[in-house]
């Protein structure tokens, strides 16, 4: 479930008052409109099928950790 945008808006507010980042209503405003944008596009990817063979967290296996 996706967050209107008066919701992003509240949310982003509520962190940036929570984190005491200073933040003008307008910059709020931005940065509610990319978080909308940005979870419309992590959507469509989320939509779009892979199979487990193609999938990123089934194909990366991270290198041995070097031992001094």
């Amino acid at each position: 479930m996706s967050m209107n945008e008066p919701q992003t808006l509240a949310y982003v507010q509520a962190v940036a008052t929570a984190l005491e980042l200073p933040l003008d209503a307008a910059r709020a405003q931005r940065v509610a409109t990319h978080l909308q944008r940005t979870t419309a596009m992590a959507q469509l990817l989320q939509a779009f099928p892979l199979d487990d063979e193609v999938e990123p967290a089934e194909v990366f296996c991270p290198a041995p950790y070097p031992h001094d």
